[in-house]
């Protein structure tokens, strides 16, 4: 699914212009377009304390590696974070869903739920190392902590 740099139109597979606005369709650009199109997600970042994001990074990045996400729930310091609750209501999301996958890989669609999540994991973790809080892609707005 590809998509027009210039309106966002959906385009053909092998359209060589847009349909809608006549742009002409390259390539590289074409893959570009639908991958920050597909990638926009709400981004919480302004909302949180720069001090906060800079001393709980660690905790944040431990809230996507499986049963580690138990740390930054019970370390008193990060708990109290604004910063790495957003994380780890995140990263508890994409526990749950990859708990799911595991439990479906008998099927063929399990395996592929893993490495959707497996690549959501890596989303989050280089999110929580730059000090961004942005939702991950399909999974992101989902919530179970407040």
């Amino acid at each position: 699914m590809a998509f027009c740099k210039n309106c966002g139109q959906e385009l053909p597979a092998d359209a060589k212009a847009c349909p809608n606005c006549g742009t002409a369709v390259d390539g590289a650009e074409q893959v570009k377009a639908t991958v920050e199109k597909v990638s926009k997600t709400a981004d919480y970042t302004n909302q949180f304390d720069p001090q906060d994001i800079q001393d709980n990074k660690l905790m944040a990045i431990l809230a996507y590696l499986g049963w580690l996400i138990l740390i930054p729930i019970l370390v008193t310091p990060a708990k109290d974070s604004p910063f790495v609750r957003f994380h780890v209501n995140q990263g508890l999301i994409l526990f749950i869903a990859s708990f799911i996958s595991g439990l479906l890989s008998v099927v063929c669609i399990g395996v592929i739920l893993e490495i959707i999540c497996f690549v959501l994991m890596i989303i989050g973790i280089v999110n929580a190392a730059n000090g961004q809080a942005k939702e991950l892609p399909i999974i992101g707005k989902f919530r179970i902590l407040k």
